[in-house]
């Protein structure tokens, strides 16, 4: 092993959350099997971390990751964020002091704070792997009121951040071309080279092709006839997923297809998305929500004709790469979503689905037109050309370059 490979990776998302395990982890374990050596700080929610810490460390130590979860502070707003931000800095000292890292490597812009400053501190080479514009995101998604001048001073703060970020990283990573387009209209990134374009991946070992076997044992487990038609959406919904559009969507599917169902593998509330659905004309039978682990979720998927997800449309969403997406079209299921990042050019280009413009009656319509060309795609041909977007060995060698570029290693 080279001595110039240890990493510092820094993550305020847990590795016992979904997206830990999905955009973290399996790139950390990739890039470990090529000789770099890391040191991984993230921050761990109570309830998650007590059920998957056993699993989480094993997969861990496995890969030779010495992995240092920190606990997530939850409450008050602020304040819950500049005191896990003084553990993260006391913790990165303590382990700063007795080894020699070369590259701090920081996930988004919270990390990014310590990241950047220790950087300097210790002469490491910082890589701002952003993921999408932050501070536009929790604006968009009506987290921060800028109406509140505290929010409005904590928005100013980090664009100032994003800037110096930008400026002073060794490299930045980003999730779409679109990011990118903007990020180079600023001017604050002085190489080209300096900024990669990596977008969230899917494991396609995981999310193995839907085949007509896999879609007659998903529905009996779940009690679904094989002549329904079954529209599935996967994963939380949070702040930006648009529940009452995809509702409205699956009312107007149920009047061509009435012998239809909304299946949500999902960590939200049950409660939650049955309340929405009864009060928007839906009934109890229409819907199957269940969660599901990781491992599980392939299985579930696989009972899907289609799969459907509306972001809610903003700024911040240029820079977004929806997980889901990869892991979707890797099964070979077609999806109905609306434009945002790159998502309509991935839909185009591997056949998988349709992107819309909009809400409205009309777009909705001209979605429900295409499904029975949906009904006859290639689930094998969709699988094929997502897999030379999302596969994650490719996101693992598009890394493996980022870091042999602040390394100056030249590929070695």
């Amino acid at each position: 092993m080279h001595s110039n490979r240890k990493i510092l990776y820094l993550s305020y998302d847990g590795m016992t959350d979904p997206l830990g395990q999905s955009q973290v982890i399996p790139y950390l374990e990739g890039l470990s099997s090529k000789g770099f050596k890391y040191t991984l700080i993230s921050f761990e929610k109570d309830a998650n971390y007590k059920s998957r810490k056993e699993y989480i460390s094993y997969i861990l130590a496995n890969s030779g990751i010495d992995w240092i979860p920190i606990s997530y502070t939850k409450r008050p707003p602020v304040i819950s964020t500049l005191w896990d931000l003084i553990k993260l800095n006391r913790t990165c000292k303590q382990i700063l002091r007795n080894n020699n890292f070369n590259i701090i490597h920081c996930r988004s812009y919270i990390t990014s704070i310590i990241g950047s400053s220790l950087s300097k501190t210790y002469g490491l080479k910082f890589i701002f792997d952003m993921r999408g514009f932050w501070a536009d995101e929790r604006v968009d998604g009506g987290l921060w009121n800028l109406k509140n001048p505290m929010y409005d001073l904590i928005f100013k703060y980090f664009k100032r951040k994003e800037r110096k970020f930008l400026t002073a990283a060794d490299a930045v990573v980003c999730l779409t071309t679109q990011a990118k387009e903007i990020i180079n209209g600023w001017s604050l990134v002085p190489n080209v080279k300096r900024l990669q374009v990596i977008p969230c991946s899917a494991d396609f070992n995981n999310f193995s092709l839907q085949t007509p076997d896999s879609k007659s044992k998903s529905r009996k487990f779940l009690s679904i006839s094989p002549d329904t038609l079954v529209v599935s959406y996967l994963g939380s919904l949070g702040t930006w997923y648009l529940l009452k559009e995809m509702l409205q969507f699956f009312l107007l599917l149920k009047e061509r297809y009435s012998n239809s169902v909304f299946l949500f593998i999902t960590p939200e509330k049950k409660s939650y998305i049955m309340e929405t659905a009864l009060s928007a004309g839906l009934m109890k039978e229409d819907l199957r929500i269940l969660f599901a682990e990781r491992k599980e979720v392939p299985f579930l998927m696989s009972a899907s004709d289609i799969n459907i997800f509306f972001i809610k449309p903003a700024f911040s969403k240029k820079g977004s790469s929806p997980t889901k997406l990869g892991e979707v079209l890797a099964m070979g299921i077609p999806v109905i979503c609306n434009n945002i990042g790159d998502v309509s050019e991935v839909v185009e280009s591997t056949q998988g689905g349709v992107a819309i413009d909009d809400f409205t009656e009309q777009s909705f319509v001209k979605a429900l037109n295409e499904i029975p060309r949906l009904f006859n795609i290639d689930h094998a041909l969709i699988r094929e050309k997502a897999f030379q977007y999302y596969d994650l060995n490719k996101a693992i060698d598009a890394y493996e370059k980022v870091y042999h570029l602040v390394l100056e290693e030249d590929g070695a």
